[in-house]
């Protein structure tokens, strides 16, 4: 029997307007879960939602912010205290930049800092409290393969990316046994449009290190509803080069700080 509006869990995703964000959306409602859309563009959002809603009978609302912007996410942390549950927080908004730190964009940064990390630990505090009164609920924090890393021109980018790792092991102990489950997605190279608007040229990389985006996000719902591991690190690759990172972590550095993917 198919669920009813009433019963039919709630699903967040932030940078859902595209990329990883948009995907986890599509498989998340396939898999009949009302959503909530966060991403900056209005328009994008708008139409994701319309069109998800037609394709699987779900409820899909848009909610633009910018999580870079702390109003934005005071504003957003009203709606989600609004929710009348929450089932999955999918923490997916993120982005990249090229370049030494001495060089780079101060605002830029900073603005790194506030998407991964302070939007992240508080949208997550907001949430949580009702998933441990419920005992049920499942977080996704997406960090990457860089966060094992630390590579010159991605300072920022490897250490947030290992916050959001970190972050969720401890989460996750903190959790345990109380019916909340959560996860570190940590993907490598992955075809989204992270790459192009970075102006990053893929063709640099070889083909056998690409992920698609829906075995990502499969390889990770399917995770979160296992009740799988804490970190999640998609491809039988990328798991060997994350082994190979922790425990000869001298043989593969030199060549994992010329590549990042997100």
């Amino acid at each position: 029997m198919a669920a009813t509006a009433a019963d039919r869990p709630l699903a967040v995703i932030t940078g859902a307007s595209a990329g990883l964000g948009k995907v986890f959306a599509t498989q998340l409602a396939a898999r009949g879960h009302d959503l909530a859309l966060v991403a900056r563009d209005a328009g994008r959002l708008s139409a994701l939602a319309a069109e998800l809603s037609a394709a699987h009978g779900v409820r899909v609302e848009s909610w633009p912010a910018d999580l870079g912007r702390r109003t934005d996410v005071d504003a957003l942390i009203t709606r989600l205290g609004q929710a009348p549950r929450i089932d999955v927080l999918v923490n997916n908004a993120g982005f990249g930049t090229q370049g030494a730190l001495a060089k780079a964009d101060t605002a830029g940064q900073e603005q790194m800092i506030e998407v991964h990390v302070m939007a992240t630990n508080r949208l997550v505090q907001a949430v949580l409290p009702g998933m441990l009164a419920r005992r049920n609920g499942g977080i996704v924090n997406v960090s990457s393969v860089a966060s094992w890393v630390a590579t010159p021109g991605n300072v920022n980018y490897c250490a947030t990316k290992a916050y959001l790792r970190t972050f969720s092991l401890a989460l996750a102990a903190e959790c345990a046994g109380r019916g909340v489950t959560v996860q570190a997605l940590c993907p490598g190279f992955t075809h989204t449009e992270f790459h192009q608007r970075l102006g990053f040229d893929k063709g640099g990389i070889p083909a056998i290190l690409w992920l698609s985006a829906d075995r990502v996000v499969h390889e990770s719902l399917d995770a979160l509803a296992a009740r799988g591991p804490v970190v999640v690190v998609p491809g039988k690759r990328y798991k060997l080069m994350v082994w190979l990172l922790t425990y000869a972590g001298w043989v593969l550095r030199p060549l994992a700080s010329r590549h990042r993917r997100d």
